[in-house]
């Protein structure tokens, strides 16, 4: 007897199938050489939406201990746009709320300490929350604190009030976001402020982002869906921002519901936009698989071609929405030869699923492929700029995503 999970927030069945990527590991679980030759854990990889409140979320099949680990191989640092981005938001946080000596800010999910070294360098408290081990180390060595914990309600009672919590790429990865929102509110002063950024899901879905989907994300999430979540927990959203990060992303700011925040005019713009969208309608959602399956075989035919022609064809971005669609699409190494990318946490290992060896950038020097595939297609412009020299002698640019571009 099949039965039909429930909304991890609402607890309505999720009766409306929105995504099938079949079968595949972890995403960020990649393999050393010895591990090659031992069997891997795969599970399904499938998200359903929640009829009551949009919810867009993954059915569990993958332990979150083993989602999350001390091998953890994302660095945020790796990327100088991402670096960019988050010094800006600093600068403007700070000057938005007036942060300063005696204020306190929280970042949860804090990575390799991207962020809170500005706030360490402005001389403004703060403190990270970063459950990964090898992130964690990394924060630490450059002056940041960091709590090694998992966020949540439990943890939240024990901190200090905060004036500032941020959460940049988190909300989607917590496996209960009811407890994780309420531990936001906990954790919050009475006149302090939430802002979290996270993928727009409408974007993913205008774009065709399928790639954006992988166990470690559980949520995959709208101002719909978010503003009820918050509401629930005791918080309210009063302003919002339509980022071009990650394909598309939302920067959302709460608040508890009895401060004195008055909503800006953004937050009913984006909901009317959701809604003229037919975001609340069942259709929106039924409708991704088919999109998804253009992509990948488009992507697919393309490096078919490209093989029955001797080309040779390399990725750069070892990154998780590329394992997820090479995974989707059936890529193994006689398609696609290698990944380049710049994490030394990630060369010398192999694609996850796929077993494609992740090799350093410098590889491309010595090894031109006559098409360079950009996995992480969010930061292309940046990967372009940095293998100009390959452009210039010849290599063609590839991203699958939102549509096949050869350029």
């Amino acid at each position: 007897m099949t039965v039909t999970p429930t909304c991890r927030h609402c607890q309505s069945p999720l009766t409306l199938d929105f995504l099938d990527l079949g079968h595949t590991p972890p995403s960020n679980a990649y393999l050393t050489e010895d591990q090659l030759s031992q069997p891997e854990i795969t599970y399904p990889l499938r998200l359903r939406a929640c009829p009551e409140c949009r919810l867009v979320q993954t059915e569990d099949f993958a332990p979150v201990d083993e989602l999350f680990t001390d091998d953890y191989a994302y660095f945020s640092s790796t990327s100088q746009s991402w670096l960019d981005h988050a010094a800006a938001y600093v600068e403007m946080i700070t000057d938005r709320l007036n942060l300063g000596h005696d204020s306190h800010v929280i970042e949860v999910a804090s990575n390799d300490g991207y962020l809170l070294k500005n706030f360490v360098a402005a001389g403004i408290p703060c403190l990270g929350i970063e459950p990964t081990r090898g992130t964690a180390e990394a924060a630490e060595a450059l002056g940041v604190p960091v709590l090694q914990e998992f966020f949540g309600e439990e943890l939240a009672r024990g901190l200090p009030p905060a004036d500032l919590i941020l959460g940049n790429n988190v909300y989607a990865h917590v496996p209960d976001i009811n407890d994780f929102t309420r531990g936001l509110a906990i954790a919050l002063k009475p006149e302090g402020v939430v802002t979290l950024e996270f993928p727009h899901l409408m974007r993913l879905v205008e774009f065709s982002q399928f790639d954006t989907v992988y166990h470690e994300h559980f949520s995959y999430l709208s101002l719909l869906a978010v503003s009820r979540i918050m509401r629930d927990a005791g918080l309210r959203v009063f302003d919002v921002e339509e980022l071009p990060t990650h394909g598309g992303s939302l920067r959302v700011y709460a608040c508890r519901v009895e401060a004195s925040y008055p909503e800006g005019a953004a937050v009913g713009a984006v909901l009317a936009e959701e809604r003229r969208r037919g975001m609340d309608d069942d259709a929106f959602y039924t409708a991704f698989q088919e999109r998804a399956e253009q992509v990948k075989n488009a992507f697919l035919a393309f490096l078919v071609e490209a093989w029955s022609k001797n080309k040779t064809v390399a990725a750069y971005g070892a990154a998780a929405k590329g394992n997820t669609l090479l995974n989707f699409a059936g890529v193994k190494p006689d398609l696609l030869n290698f990944v380049c990318d710049a994490a030394p946490a990630k060369q010398g290992k192999f694609m996850p699923g796929s077993h494609i060896p992740i090799l350093p950038p410098e590889t491309l020097e010595m090894n031109r492929p006559d098409y360079l595939v950009i996995l992480p297609w969010n930061i292309g412009a940046e990967i372009r700029v940095q293998n100009m020299a390959l452009a210039r002698a010849g290599t063609k640019f590839v991203t699958a995503v939102p549509e096949l571009k050869i350029e």
